[in-house]
């Protein structure tokens, strides 16, 4: 599943190639693509939209139009793609919005888990999620007390969505190294220096992972080079980059999971 930095990549390049595009019709070729309105209501109120902006929350690409908010959440496999309209369709091509340039944007997705809503109440999809760890409101004071009021392991806590927006299981794996923190450590026992070099390392981590273009460790992903510096992530029984320790993989809340024994000790 594309992380914040993958999803924050896509935001950037599709910004300059829709912006100022009107929507001239839609082709919805797989129903369930739609979480909301209907086929019917989606097409109609689609068509004539001009495109205002494009922006990311969490892990939701918006597409901002002049009447309503047009967002997509990639899940496993999906991928937003400007194409030429000369360009034939491809097989997994779930939703394809035609364009006043000519071009078309193609949402393809070939797991079909992907999803996207057209609403003028963008809201109700996305007031439940956490802050943005690389916002001003995201501070060592605001971890520290919020890792504080709960009482879950570490990893499974920052990968809920409505705790801390935006990270998943690559760039999770990849913060409580920097920070040497454990996965199954204990999330009120964090102490103030812990939590201050999580969130630096939080910090670092997605912005290393943008400058990078994300992690192209999918055949669905295009042009990352993240995973060409990851720390533990994918790199079992490979050296640890800090104390040559041999990473270890196992799971935690039902995910892969990848530490160095040593830096990342269980106290």
């Amino acid at each position: 599943m594309p992380e914040l930095p993958e999803v924050e990549t896509i935001v950037r390049a599709l910004k300059p190639e829709l912006v100022g595009r009107t929507i001239l019709s839609a082709d919805l070729r797989w129903a369930r693509t739609l979480a909301t309105p209907s086929p019917i209501q989606f097409k109609k109120q689609i068509a004539g939209q001009g495109i205002v902006d494009v922006s990311r929350r969490a892990k939701y690409l918006i597409v901002r139009l002049e009447s309503y908010n047009f967002l997509v959440h990639l899940r496993m496999s999906g991928d937003l793609i400007v194409r030429p309209g000369k360009i034939k369709p491809e097989k997994h091509d779930r939703l394809l919005l035609h364009l006043s340039d000519g071009n078309y944007l193609a949402f393809n997705d070939t797991r079909k888990f992907g999803r996207v809503w057209l609403t003028d109440r963008p809201e109700k999809v996305l007031d439940k999620l956490g802050p943005e760890p690389l916002e001003k409101g995201f501070t060592p004071r605001w971890l520290f007390e919020a890792l504080h009021s709960r009482k879950r392991s570490l990893k499974p806590l920052l990968l809920d969505q409505t705790f801390l927006a935006g990270l998943g299981n690559i760039y999770t794996d990849e913060c409580l190294h920097r920070a040497k923190l454990h996965p199954r450590a204990a999330s009120n026992n964090v102490t103030w220096e812990q939590a201050q070099a999580l969130h630096k390392a939080i910090r670092a981590v997605l912005k290393e992972g943008i400058r990078r273009n994300g992690a192209s460790i999918d055949w669905v992903y295009r042009g990352g080079e993240y995973q060409n510096h990851f720390r533990v992530y994918d790199r079992e029984g490979k050296p640890c980059p800090v104390c040559g320790t041999v990473i270890q993989k196992f799971t935690v809340g039902q995910r892969g999971t990848h530490i160095c024994p040593l830096c990342q000790h269980l106290r």
